[in-house]
């Protein structure tokens, strides 16, 4: 929904809410990138584990760990996983020391499924920041890193208030 489509007084508040242009642009970017690596047969979510594997340890990082990174509920990063290593893109073998967990590994497919789907990130990223003098692109940036932040402890204050601490 465009600025334009939205009528009345009413219109005008809901265009300031935070959840309401955090959600729209969420959207819009999660849909432009679906569409622009839908020909490597991968998800934005499954992008987002193969980024997070290729930048950090070589070993891999646990699936508890990967849940974390992606604010998501294990059941769906196991299921998103299982998809993934159906495909040959990570693999999970078990952790050398807590025998509970399993380390995940990029495969040589994930790496280079990744590598593809980054550059159709990078283009989309400054296709959408284009929409903002060059000089307001990082300031904006490190000014929503700050509220993403402010969400994360308000949701950690919430569960500790519930928790009785």
């Amino acid at each position: 929904m465009s600025k334009s489509s939205i009528e009345g007084g009413s219109g005008a508040v809901a265009r300031k809410r935070l959840p309401v242009l955090l959600r729209r642009a969420w959207y819009g970017l999660n849909q432009a990138f679906r569409q622009r690596i839908a020909h490597l047969d991968l998800t934005p979510d499954q992008f987002s584990i193969l980024r997070w594997l290729s930048e950090s340890d070589p070993r891999g990082l646990t699936q508890r760990t990967l849940t974390d990174l992606m604010a998501s509920d294990p059941n769906t990063i196991t299921s998103t996983l299982s998809r993934m290593e159906a495909a040959g893109l990570i693999t999970r073998r078990p952790h050398e020391t807590d025998r509970r967990a399993h380390r995940v590994q990029l495969e040589p497919l994930g790496r280079k499924t990744f590598e593809l789907a980054h550059l159709s990130a990078q283009q989309l990223q400054e296709q959408v920041l284009a929409a903002l003098p060059a000089s307001e692109r990082d300031p904006f940036l490190e000014r929503l890193e700050a509220v993403a932040d402010a969400c994360g402890s308000a949701t950690e204050r919430t569960g500790a208030k519930r928790r009785g601490h």
